[in-house]
């Protein structure tokens, strides 16, 4: 993922930094502990899709 777009995207619960996992499928935010899938490159970042973090 583009590191210009990784510094520009937030949670959309608690506009908080996310944080992309080492294989890049998912952006996780750990004050929501929630991690958003990202699909082909691209971001879901849709609270109703997102999955909570264990």
């Amino acid at each position: 993922m583009d590191q210009e777009l990784l510094e520009i995207l937030a949670c959309p619960k608690c506009k908080g930094s996310l944080d992309l996992t080492t294989d890049e499928s998912e952006l996780l935010c750990g004050n929501c502990r929630l991690s958003y899938r990202i699909d082909d490159g691209i971001p879901i970042l849709l609270i109703e899709e997102a999955s909570p973090i264990e």
